[in-house]
């Protein structure tokens, strides 16, 4: 008997054995004594038996289809044979000399084969062996691992994509803020007397509207620039935060008054129901408000003119509160739901619009990021709900 735990054994012997262990105490001890009955054994043929660590090949288990180990394989005679459990080496005395009648009759019918082969000239057909098992357990891994690679290509390739979109999305939507910028600029150039220090034609109301307007869409500039290189942010797992306590309520009505105009250009209604006792939650300030600006923009984009925007607090439980925001826009289909939050899905209706795509997902990650969960629904008299969830900060 040869025993090897190396590479698979190119083997010519009549008997071919195959034991599969793993790193469980139980599971050696059971080898040892699979191995010492074997070495018991006075066969009268010569055999091999190649151990196999499942853990350092677990290809060769996957083409033998093992549920279970440590497990014993003929592979050669031919059928081939399964030992496997507790009960190993009972089964393998009950085996064995039904392996040694096989052998017999399968040297018998080697000898005839030899003796037709040197008379007609022709090759005998080899038998399976434990190296050719072993090149068909490596053709499996290598078939799956070019399948790992395509899978990692056609990703790669779907990122490239994706890029290029946005990239191509980021300079047509630039032009709409620059341009309102561009001209608030201008004009309050152009009616600007250096020597005199005032502007000659300007009200200073409308001086000071042009002064907001510019402000308004550089922040709205920065703002499209935050959004694309945090959503180029490739590793899902790491989405930094640094939450503290904070009052969300309080937040919303700075954003809201920072887009009054926004909303009045449009003679949007602003409906809010926030107590005044909604508990602080323990959350990002910066990242919730990026939640908070990419909710109300699409709020506002979407609800047609002297349209309803509501925006809702609720202390759902003792440990989550729940901030919803809610238009009387067209709303989103139910099976489109669970998609618009996915890093590269618009509908159908926002193909023609500012925007890229990539708000909603990132309201999603900073959610997450929180420990919370955002989602959204429709009203039966159309419009958007989107609500999201964040924690209570322990008092």
């Amino acid at each position: 008997m040869q025993v090897s735990q190396d590479q698979p054994i190119d083997s010519e012997a009549p008997l071919q054995l195959l034991l599969f262990i793993d790193g469980r105490p139980t599971s050696r001890q059971q080898v040892q004594r699979i191995r010492s009955y074997l070495n018991e054994l006075q066969a009268e043929y010569e055999f091999e038996l190649q151990i196999i660590e499942v853990g350092q090949q677990p290809y060769l288990a996957e083409h033998f289809k093992l549920v279970a180990t440590p497990a014993l394989i003929k592979i050669r005679p031919e059928p081939r044979q399964t030992l496997a459990g507790s009960y190993i080496i009972a089964e393998l005395k009950n085996w064995w000399p039904r392996w040694q009648a096989v052998l017999n009759a399968d040297l018998k019918l080697q000898s005839g084969l030899r003796e037709n082969t040197e008379e007609n000239g022709r090759v005998s057909e080899l038998k399976p062996s434990i190296r050719s098992v072993a090149i068909s357990a490596e053709v499996l891994r290598l078939s799956d691992e070019v399948f790992r690679l395509q899978q990692e290509k056609e990703k790669l390739q779907e990122q490239l994509q994706f890029k290029d979109r946005v990239i191509a999305m980021l300079a047509h939507d630039l032009r709409n803020p620059l341009t309102a910028m561009a001209i608030a600029v201008d004009t309050l150039q152009s009616n600007y007397n250096l020597e005199k220090g005032v502007f000659d034609r300007l009200t200073p109301a409308l001086a000071v509207h042009l002064f907001k307007q510019t402000r308004s869409q550089t922040k709205i500039i920065d703002r499209m620039i935050t959004d694309l290189l945090q959503a180029g942010c490739t590793d899902e797992r790491e989405f930094p935060i640094q939450p503290q306590k904070m009052e969300l309520g309080k937040l919303c009505l700075e954003i809201l008054e920072e887009v009054r105009d926004r909303y009045t250009a449009k003679s949007l209604e602003i409906k809010k129901d926030i107590p005044k006792d909604l508990p602080d939650v323990y959350a990002d300030p910066e990242r919730i408000r990026q939640v908070l600006i990419n909710l109300l923009d699409n709020a506002i984009k979407y609800t047609p003119e002297c349209g309803t925007i509501t925006i809702c607090g609720l202390h759902r439980t003792t440990q989550k509160v729940q901030f919803s925001i809610g238009d009387t826009g067209p709303g989103i289909p139910e099976e489109k739901r669970e998609r618009i939050f996915e890093h590269r899905f618009r509908l159908e209706r926002d193909e023609a619009t500012v925007g890229y795509g990539i708000g909603l997902c990132l309201c999603q990650r900073i959610v997450q990021a929180h420990y919370g969960k955002i989602w959204v629904d429709s009203t039966p008299n159309g419009g958007a709900w989107f609500h999201f969830t964040l924690p209570v900060y322990p008092t």
